[in-house]
């Protein structure tokens, strides 16, 4: 398989009909510099905080409701400025930005996801039996340790396996774990720059972690690889793995699984190629 950077680059189409969202004509742009992407949205609360009705709907600039799964670009535009094209950036790291709705801001408990199959795709609350969902403080932590969020237009497939780690996907979004300095509001949209990823198993199924860094955070220019990480915050990514090992062991459930022996890889590899049917890819890019 490609590398994993030069496949989430591909865009690879995929035919619709299995996921149930609504999507409004009109699909917005995200801009071309890294600092842009939150302007061109805005978020609607509907419901209360922390009850089964609460939603987190997404505008666009002109005020449209949108969805945040189909109608925000996985990458970064860099082809209009105020309605201007203008030239790509030649830097190997504006070349790797993508878009991330931040689902879950650092330190805080509450699991919150992008509702997939709900008309428009807000936030809405985890809920399992009934219940409200919340992640159990895993020691010495509060909470999640980082922003957390998804990209959009991805999807793990829950019918194909995956080479890597001999299990199928999640059927969500790909998962993003943005580890910078700033403390990030539900709901934003940021550029991020992938470093690494790690191959979570969690209960059979395959749910990559992306490790990411917001673009504007004070040491987004310094960090672009998972070594970077490892210099620059020493014990972070020791942490993260223990964390996703452990968290759902307060609920009775078994440690999560790693492939890769739990390795951060800056790189994963499978046995898809781009020139492969675009049915037997096991991971789908929602195109336009």
């Amino acid at each position: 398989m490609h590398a994993l950077l030069p496949l989430l680059r591909t865009g690879w189409g995929w035919r619709a009909g299995s996921l149930v969202a609504a999507r409004l004509p009109g699909s917005v742009s995200a801009g071309s510099r890294p600092g842009r992407a939150m302007a061109l949205y805005h978020t609607e609360e509907r419901g209360q905080p922390h009850s089964p009705g609460y939603r987190l709907f997404f505008k666009n600039e002109a005020g449209h409701y949108i969805s945040p799964f189909h109608d925000i670009p996985l990458r970064v535009d860099f082809t209009e400025e105020n309605g201007i094209p203008t030239k790509r950036a030649r830097n190997d790291d504006y070349e790797n930005l993508f878009n991330m709705v931040v689902e879950i801001p650092r330190w805080t408990n509450a699991k919150m996801e992008i509702a997939t199959k709900e008309p428009l795709n807000p936030i809405k609350p985890d809920i399992k039996e009934g219940k409200l969902r919340y992640v159990a403080n895993i020691f010495p932590h509060k909470g999640y340790i980082w922003n957390y969020g998804a990209l959009p237009q991805t999807w793990e497939d829950p019918h194909r396996k995956d080479e890597s780690t001999d299990c199928c996907g999640d059927d969500d979004p790909i998962d993003v774990c943005e580890i910078g300095s700033k403390v990030l509001s539900r709901g934003e949209v940021i550029r991020v720059k992938i470093l690494g990823v790690l191959a979570l198993i969690d209960q059979g199924e395959t749910d990559w972690k992306i490790i990411a860094i917001n673009v504007d955070d004070p040491e987004a220019s310094k960090i672009h690889d998972i070594d970077d990480v490892k210099k620059y915050k020493p014990g972070y990514l020791e942490a993260t793995l223990d964390w996703f090992r452990f968290y759902k062991v307060p609920e009775g459930k078994p440690e999560n699984q790693f492939a890769f022996n739990g390795e951060f890889k800056s790189k994963v590899s499978s046995s898809l190629s781009k020139e492969s049917d675009e049915e037997e890819q096991a991971w789908h890019f929602l195109g336009k």
